[in-house]
């Protein structure tokens, strides 16, 4: 008896000391798991103190940015941007961040990266994706610099964001077809980087873009379509897109009524591979600058352009546009440049009212008509039929030479 009362003591002590050790292991677990759970609470409340009231989202992604970007050699710009300091307000001493209080806590509306002032170093690194959880982000702008790498998908998380300009620095890969989603952009400025891929299509469905810069990269396919743009009715209303440059791309294909919204003002193509007719200009009568050059446009010149009221600059050379050039009034237009093309038929007189006037390298024939212009740069051919090829080029390229005192020479001659 007395061995059996000693063998079950020890059972009992051994079933009391593994519960003894798993509840042991339990507290251990929880503890663990209170650890992993408050560690990042008390950062964050450590944060906070640092931040006054940014949101903790917000200074996460101000802190992905000072990672992943810095000064170039000479730069200054985050010399601000002191995470270390204690009671720092990055909404009142970080350069180029703007905030705005909602619901209690600060969050950033605005990011300006790089020097404001022309000349000065920017910024290198690459642009982080947590960019895309600043949700009240308004506008976002990068310094001309040596940023690289891809634009992030992320950004098209930015519902609010309507500028976002990152000229002049070192962009690759494509522009993300999840920027379609950013419906209240109205600026979109993406020149002289190295960007390649088709335009997005989403791009034309934007309501309220303005004004669409994406010159100087490796762009390819054509122009998307704004085919609500001329719709007055449409839901919500467009706003005007009025600036479209997308000069010196290799974009292909024809200009049709839908690429070329009616609002526009300002229509930069040049240097592309653009093919077929540019009748489609021929509506756009709000144009003030108009450049179709170094393309391979062919027909004919609509007659209406010659009579846009606000146009200054008509640049159609460097093409292959053909048949007579008709103008039914004297043109107010500063500069007309229509030279190496394959244009035919005599010169309207009405083309004196343009300041300067290119009209070389085509196949007009006729008589050169009387005019006044105050500076002429006559056609190489009318030149090279009255003078010696020397003189031509000298009348083509009038570096020094004031053509004003030969246009009555010039203009009272009749070509073979």
């Amino acid at each position: 008896m007395g061995i059996a009362r000693a063998a079950a003591a020890v059972a009992s002590g051994s079933r009391e000391l593994q519960q003894h050790r798993r509840h042991s292991l339990r507290l251990m677990v929880v503890l663990i798991i209170l650890t992993l759970i408050t560690s990042p609470l008390l950062e964050a409340q450590d944060t906070l103190q640092l931040a006054s009231n940014l949101h903790p989202t917000d200074l996460g992604v101000l802190r992905a940015v000072k990672n992943a970007m810095t000064d170039l050699p000479g730069g200054t710009f985050f010399s601000s941007w002191d995470f270390s300091a204690t009671g720092i307000d990055p909404c009142q001493m970080f350069a180029g961040v703007v905030c705005i209080n909602i619901q209690g806590y600060s969050r950033v509306t605005l990011l300006s990266l790089g020097p404001e002032e022309a000349g000065l170093p920017g910024l290198t690194g690459t642009l982080p994706p947590e960019l895309g959880y600043l949700p009240f982000l308004t506008q976002l702008s990068i310094s001309p610099g040596a940023v690289s790498g891809p634009i992030p998908r992320s950004l098209g998380r930015l519902r609010n964001l309507n500028l976002f300009s990152c000229s002049q620095n070192l962009l690759t890969g494509s522009i993300p077809q999840s920027l379609a989603g950013l419906q209240k952009l109205q600026v979109l400025q993406l020149s002289n980087n190295k960007l390649a891929g088709a335009i997005p299509s989403g791009i034309g469905s934007w309501p309220s873009l303005e004004f669409l810069v994406l010159s100087d990269n490796r762009l390819t396919g054509a122009i998307p379509m704004f085919s609500s743009s001329n719709n007055s009715t449409s839901t919500p209303p467009r706003a005007a897109l009025n600036h479209l440059d997308l000069r010196n791309n290799e974009l292909t294909g024809e200009l049709m009524s839908d690429n070329l919204p009616s609002s526009l003002e300002f229509l930069s193509l040049t240097n592309n591979q653009f093919t077929g007719s540019i009748a489609a200009v021929g509506n756009l009568t709000k144009l003030k600058y108009l450049d179709l050059s170094f393309n391979q446009f062919s027909g004919e010149i609509p007659s209406s352009l010659f009579g846009f009221v606000g146009l200054s600059y008509l640049l159609l050379n460097r093409n292959q546009l053909s048949g007579p050039v008709i103008v039914k009034a004297e043109v107010t237009i500063k500069v007309v440049d229509l030279s190496f093309n394959l244009l035919v038929g005599s010169v309207s007189p009405f083309l004196a009212g343009a300041q300067i006037l290119y009209l070389n390298n085509n196949l007009f024939m006729g008589t050169i008509p009387q005019v006044s212009f105050s500076c002429l740069l006559i056609a190489c051919l009318f030149a090279c039929f009255l003078l010696d090829p020397f003189h031509c080029f000298q009348i083509y390229y009038p570096y020094a030479l004031d053509l004003c005192s030969i246009t009555t020479f010039l203009a009272n001659l009749a070509l073979p």
